[in-house]
């Protein structure tokens, strides 16, 4: 028998609905500004659905807050049967609090296998990340994991709490990692690729790190953690505008060239300051991939001959 998608864009709509027979569902409440109390309404709802198993849920612009948040979290833990979930919470005034309360309901969603968190442009720090990510290490089945944390302000401590969580999900085998414009240095770079070496299961990994200062220990931190993921065979790093020099990009070669499985690679490196000598080291790395079959590298325009 097929399940029947379930889609709502009214809120109202969604609360007169029979709850119990919803399995797959869509709701999209994007700039309708519910806010807090809203949001609660909403999780009120939600957490009758007990024969959930699949949710998509668009609450762009809502201005819900921690409170909002936390409540979510509350109301999706009663979801027993939730195997498949995406938030779409960006731009939603959710700061560490909220981050972390809507970590903790999710951690007891324990049949959860596919996450998608979109928490973008929100005021989350260090203790927020930590938190959900500390939680999210709960959730033992979780095999595909995409978050979304683009301009927070996590930073180095942060990205360093959050990958930790992530090292203890020891069945990820798809992970998308989205950190840009968050004020991540040399030590939050290297400590979340110290954490990506915990994760054996690893096949696909898409980290985005754009705008941030890195810098060359950052990025050859990041490398030297790459190259224990011995499984991974796709991945796409973006170190667009990140201080790497020659040596980074070296160091950055250096880890990749033990990713001995590596079969599909995509790195941007424009706007940082490689020069031809970072270029020739990061490329000497590379020749070592003997499995890579499909190679993109952006490089600011004038340093394309050199590869």
């Amino acid at each position: 028998m097929i399940q029947q998608i379930k889609k709502y864009n009214q809120l109202e709509e969604f609360l007169r609905s029979s709850y119990l027979p919803h399995q797959i569902l869509h709701i999209d409440l994007k700039s309708n500004q519910i806010g807090a109390i809203g949001a609660s309404r909403l999780g009120s709802g939600l957490a009758k659905c007990i024969n959930l198993s699949n949710l998509t849920l668009d609450l762009y612009n809502n201005k819900i807050g921690d409170e909002g948040a936390s409540g979510l979290g509350s109301a999706l833990a009663k979801c027993i049967n939730l195997s498949n979930l995406t938030l779409y919470l960006y731009s939603n005034q959710i700061g560490d609090e909220g981050a972390s309360g809507l970590g903790s309901g999710l951690a007891k969603c324990i049949n959860l296998s596919n996450l998608t968190l979109d928490l973008y442009s929100n005021q989350i720090g260090a203790i927020g990340a930590s938190g959900l990510c500390s939680a999210l290490a709960k959730c033992i089945n979780l095999s595909n994991l995409t978050l979304y944390f683009g301009s927070n302000q996590i930073g180095d401590e942060g990205v360093s709490g959050l990958g930790s969580g992530l090292a203890k999900c020891i069945n990820l085998s798809n992970l998308t990692l989205n950190f840009e414009s968050n004020q991540i240095g040399a030590i939050g770079a290297s400590g979340l690729g110290s954490a990506l070496a915990n994760c054996i299961n690893l096949s696909n990994l898409t980290l985005y790190l754009q705008s941030n200062q890195i810098g060359d220990e950052g990025v050859s931190g990041l490398g030297s953690g790459l190259a224990k993921c011995i499984n991974l065979s796709n991945l796409t790093l973006d170190l667009y505008l990140n201080q790497i020099g020659d040596e980074g990009a070296s160091g950055l070669g250096s880890g990749l060239a033990k990713c001995i499985n590596l079969s599909n690679l995509t790195l941007h490196l424009q706007s940082n300051q490689i020069g031809d000598e970072g270029v020739s080291g990061l490329g000497s790395g590379l020749a070592k991939c003997i499995n890579l079959s499909n190679l993109t590298l952006n490089f600011d325009e004038q340093k394309k001959k050199y590869i």
